[in-house]
């Protein structure tokens, strides 16, 4: 009974050291427009230029989180999927467990659902359909989504919606977002909707609900719209 007394002691200081050797680095997303904070809500949608433009809608995937030093892997988030809504607070900060003697100066992350994930079957948590993320089976995951109303729309109630999405190639819309970093503890990411409104260009086009080449262009061009807070 002695030796079982000292293993479960040298467990426990076992176990103390390693929690206290671990913290998070915490990635908190920030969504604005011309600089103010955006807020999206069920019950108020903010009129946010003279077009009357509203933003009912604004979601992505953040995944496949990374930590890199010298250009090299250090850590890499088990299971990393994380559906951010621009209208749910909660979903804005994201904690990865690092061993806190571990050193990097670069953030790597994907913008949306990698091709693997997409094939490989009924997944929970925020890859869960109910998430109203997820097309079918053969189109797969949505990427990034952005809905409201505009009048430079000329469509139905001046409306816009616009999915991004496609696993498959010529259709391949994930993207890749690289961040060099100077506070490792606290990563502030803003997403400048002012900018992917402008890259939009409400006038032309109102509407992506599918995978297709204008998909990809538009995700390459809404990806370089995530700045880091410095």
């Amino acid at each position: 009974m002695q030796i079982l007394k000292y293993n479960w002691f040298f467990y426990f200081v076992l176990m103390l050291n390693y929690l206290k050797a671990q913290t998070n680095s915490t990635i908190q997303f920030y969504f604005t427009y011309n600089s103010k904070p955006l807020t999206i809500s069920d019950s108020t949608l903010p009129l946010l230029d003279s077009n009357g433009l509203q933003i009912s809608n604004l979601k992505f995937y953040c995944s496949n989180i990374q930590f890199l030093k010298n250009k090299k892997v250090i850590v890499e988030e088990k299971n990393s999927f994380h559906l951010v809504d621009a209208s749910n607070s909660s979903s804005q900060k994201i904690n990865v467990a690092i061993t806190s003697k571990l050193l990097f100066d670069e953030l790597k992350f994907n913008l949306g659902i990698d091709s693997i994930a997409n094939v490989s079957g009924a997944l929970g948590g925020d890859l869960d359909q109910t998430k109203g993320m997820y097309w079918t089976w053969q189109s797969g995951y949505i990427n990034f989504k952005i809905e409201g109303k505009s009048k430079q729309c000329n469509s139905r109630n001046n409306e816009f919606q616009f999915h991004l999405g496609g696993y498959t190639q010529p259709n391949y819309c994930l993207e890749t977002l690289i961040f060099s970093l100077a506070d490792k503890s606290l990563i502030d990411i803003n997403v400048d909707v002012k900018k992917i409104i402008d890259q939009l260009k409400l006038q032309e086009q109102t509407k992506i609900m599918s995978p297709s080449k204008d998909a990809v262009l538009l995700s390459k061009k809404i990806s370089t719209c995530f700045e880091i807070l410095k």
